[in-house]
């Protein structure tokens, strides 16, 4: 099982409308919470037909919290509009992604341009998100946490067994031939440190909550949202090694995200549907916008 390369949390630390759950997506491993930041805090979620679904302002700066519910390390694949958070590809779950230790949480607040920066995260129309601007418009409006197990390998018992005549025998064929018994020991010490080079180091990033103090720019319009490519801002990271338990995702996450218009009209949000058939008679004149 190969290393991936992967980011490490510094901060350890149905009907027409769906009822609001807890502000954060239900996950066995990892619980993934969209805060935003703007406003300074945790977004609803609302169950509609099976899928999780956030209401977000257009203009405002977002963070998604992950949550490592577990007693052991995990790796997180984010996916934003199906492009990877860290690398900017086009998301595969086999990619880099943020190691959280064991019940750690961290704030994951934009896309990562290097070890010290990211580009925030923002609410803004389809046609000026990042994923759009890339010319990978089709995914646009969802936001996704694949979640691996670390592969935990355990070292060899040492013999520490009562002395007996074959260990005694052993020793005494040592001492007699030492300076050849020498070089066959030292190639088995090395052996697993070739087979950690072979395998290679894994790139990590420790995630630190960036401040929230500047603006985003505001969004187009509110048609379908997207995720912008925001202002740098300072996100501090550092590389560790992760081997993953298996190639296939423990868990995936996934939380959809739209206006509240637009959740409104879809019917995952109570209010007047605006999908229906323009009335030509409305009851009573609305003061202007």
């Amino acid at each position: 099982m190969p290393i991936r390369r992967a980011l490490v949390s510094l901060v350890a630390l149905s009907g027409l409308a769906a009822a609001a759950l807890p502000a954060c997506a239900t996950g066995r491993l990892v619980d993934v919470q969209i805060v935003d930041r703007s406003q300074g805090q945790s977004l609803p979620v609302y169950r509609h037909r099976g899928t999780d679904w956030i209401a977000g302002a257009p203009g405002h700066r977002y963070a998604v919290q992950l949550v490592n519910r577990t007693g052991g390390r995990v790796l997180v694949v984010l996916s934003v509009d199906g492009v990877n958070a860290v690398t900017g590809e086009t998301a595969a779950t086999g990619q880099s992604g943020y190691v959280l230790e064991p019940y750690a949480s961290a704030e994951i607040t934009g896309w990562r341009k290097s070890e010290r920066e990211a580009a925030a995260f923002y609410f803004t129309s389809l046609a000026d998100s990042y994923a759009a601007r890339t010319d990978r418009p089709d995914n646009v409006g969802v936001i996704g946490a694949a979640v691996f197990h670390e592969r935990v390998r355990w070292s060899e018992p040492r013999d520490v067994g009562p002395f007996s005549w074959d260990s005694a025998r052993r020793d005494r064929a040592e001492r007699e031939s030492a300076s050849g018994a020498a070089e066959p020991s030292a190639r088995a010490a090395e052996a697993p440190r070739d087979e950690r080079a072979r395998a290679g180091p894994a790139d990590a990033l420790n995630a630190q909550t960036a401040p929230a103090d500047a603006a985003a720019p505001l969004a187009k319009s509110e048609s379908r949202l997207g995720t912008g490519h925001g202002e740098r801002e300072w996100s501090p990271v550092s590389r560790v090694a992760f081997e993953r338990a298996s190639s296939q995702p423990a868990e995936v996450v996934r939380v959809r995200y739209d206006s509240s218009r637009n959740l409104v009209a879809m019917g995952v949000l109570p209010g007047e549907r605006r999908d229906a058939e323009p009335d030509a008679f409305p009851r009573w004149v609305p003061d202007p916008r």
